[in-house]
């Protein structure tokens, strides 16, 4: 069974329980701006991640190379997007079984911080060049500077029907509002 499927019942508007438990955490409530968590600097990647990192990126049999979480919607999101363009890719799950051992995936996120400046994942790569994450991918698709860079590397975007591509973000995602007075 898919992540898709396994999740398809699950409502798209958010259930009153569901508000309830959230206005009972400071960090993630809907009706309040977001209190931001103090951040440590992240830790000097290795020069082995380093070197790992700088084999992954510039992937001459796939030029778009998205480093990904398997259980992360935004990163479904993106691959969704993907599929319905017809763009292929090389997915690098960091925290797949392939970089699971050693914590090569936590490796090689902090040296993806590092080179990035973000913290954030998905991180996504065309030709080597650092796209951002989900929505600079989504702002890049909108805009017409995906399909430019995509076809600089000789990729081709299907799927002109589209539309706007925040369509694939989760269904469940709602803005914030003021906290009331």
């Amino acid at each position: 069974m898919s992540l898709d499927e396994l999740f398809a019942e699950i409502g798209e508007e958010i259930s009153e329980q569901e508000l309830a438990i959230a206005a009972t955490t400071p960090r993630f409530r809907f009706d309040a701006s977001a209190a931001l968590a103090p951040q440590a600097a992240p830790a000097a990647p290795s020069a082995e991640a380093k070197a790992k990192l700088g084999e992954v990126i510039p992937d001459p049999d796939r030029q778009v190379v998205p480093f990904a979480l398997e259980w992360c919607e935004f990163c479904w999101s993106v691959r969704k997007l993907f599929a319905a363009a017809g763009i292929a890719y090389r997915s690098v799950d960091l925290d797949g079984p392939d970089y699971r051992e050693n914590d090569w995936g936590g490796a090689a996120r902090k040296s993806l911080a590092a080179k990035t400046g973000a913290v954030t994942i998905p991180q996504i790569f065309v030709g080597g060049r650092h796209i951002g994450g989900a929505t600079e991918t989504f702002d890049a698709f909108n805009s017409g500077e995906l399909k430019r860079l995509l076809a600089e590397v000789g990729l081709k975007v299907k799927g002109t029907e589209i539309g706007n591509a925040y369509g694939f973000l989760p269904a469940w995602l709602h803005p914030r509002k003021p906290a009331a007075a």
